[in-house]
């Protein structure tokens, strides 16, 4: 079905009336559009912006400009359809409803009522186990229907926070709360997922668990498999939206493209230079637990710096990150250039790596440029 299709039914009332699983006040199913790319499909069209307070995002800062899988030809249409990124639009009618879910990659998330009404019930990280059943696999779908104590035992011990989010409100919603939402009336809203140096441990804490859990649930295979390692990055990627070696990347390139800002800064200690030196620091601390979780490679996957600094896509990256930065920090804007003393900063001398293959890599070009920078990382 179309968005067309979806708000002509929408329009009339009458004809609203679906096979789905929502269901209205007379126990009859209510069509739900979630998920919509509305930023992505339509670019040039700012219907909003991103509130400050919420605009130091990772996410879809770097997906504005990259794809999340560097193996494009694996997750081509995954990745146009379902990673483009991480900003929807919700249109639902009364009686729809999302099930009990904890947010991708254990992101942040924001949801903003255009116009309507909602449910909100949340579950805080520290009882998040209790609506799991004996195994840690499954999830309770639907807490306002009776829950089977047997198979999710510890469901009777939750204690749920609950509000009412009306038209105009913004929620947010912390990394790890699983919530559900039931939509009171007919509901707009805005919803966007996002990941900085504040919550990026969640992210890491999960993928590696979803790893380990892809490496058991295909273990049988190993002895056969050509390439074990490949397939469950492939796994991982397409049951939790990001790999190892995604998150790799994403990191690097993030690190590279904060170095260039702060080279940029006059040397200062203003909250963006703060801000620069932190994403730095945690992205440092992620790169330190990758290299101790040991087994984390990544094969085929690297940053070629010299490539990368002169590749007008990072330059654009750059200065979209620099935009972001300076409107949250209220600064003047700096001009993003690539003198060649910063590559020789990053670079180390001619014996040196151009290029980042791996998390000690990225650490070591982390801490060879604080050594020479007058703007030095935590």
């Amino acid at each position: 079905m179309s968005v067309l299709e979806f708000v002509e039914q929408w329009a009339n009332k009458d004809s609203v009336k679906d096979n789905g699983e929502d269901d209205d006040d007379d126990g009859e199913s209510v069509l739900y559009l979630k998920d919509w790319h509305f930023v992505k499909e339509y670019p040039d069209y700012t219907a909003y912006k991103t509130p400050p307070l919420f605009s130091d995002d990772w996410l879809n800062m770097y997906l504005d400009h990259y794809q999340m899988h560097e193996d494009r030809e694996s997750f081509q249409k995954y990745d146009q359809i379902s990673c483009s990124d991480y900003r929807f639009v919700y249109m639902g009618g009364k009686g729809s409803w999302t099930p009990l879910h904890a947010d991708v990659f254990r992101s942040y998330s924001w949801s903003a009522n255009v116009c309507g009404r909602k449910r909100w019930l949340f579950l805080p990280p520290s009882q998040s186990h209790l609506v799991y059943d004996r195994y840690m696999k499954n999830c309770v779908y639907n807490i306002f229907e009776e829950v089977n104590e047997t198979k999710f035992p510890g469901f009777k011990e939750t204690t749920w926070l609950e509000c009412t989010q009306e038209p105009g409100d913004i929620i947010f919603v912390p990394s790890g709360w699983h919530h559900q939402v039931y939509n009171l009336e007919d509901t707009i809203s805005i919803n966007h997922n996002w990941l900085n140096a504040y919550n990026l441990s969640c992210v890491w804490e999960l993928l590696w668990k979803d790893y380990k859990d892809t490496e058991e649930s295909i273990e049988d295979i190993r002895h056969i498999s050509d390439d074990f390692e490949a397939l469950c990055q492939r796994n991982l990627a397409a049951n939790t939206g990001m790999n190892l070696n995604d998150f790799f990347i994403f990191m690097s390139r993030f690190a590279l493209g904060n170095l260039v800002l702060q080279e940029a800064l006059n040397p200062c200690s203003s909250a963006m230079a703060q801000n620069l030196a932190l994403n730095l620091s945690t992205i440092k601390i992620m790169m330190v637990k990758m290299i101790s979780a040991g087994g984390v490679t990544a094969k085929d996957v690297y940053l070629d710096l010299r490539e990368t600094l002169e590749d007008p896509q990072f330059l654009r990256f750059c200065r979209d990150m620099g935009r972001t930065y300076t409107m949250i920090h209220k600064e003047e804007d700096s001009k993003v250039l690539f003198p060649e003393e910063f590559l020789h900063k990053i670079m180390g001398f001619a014996d040196q790596k151009m290029q980042i293959c791996s998390p000690n890599d990225l650490v070591e070009m982390i801490d060879r440029y604080s050594t020479c920078s007058s703007n030095p990382v935590a």
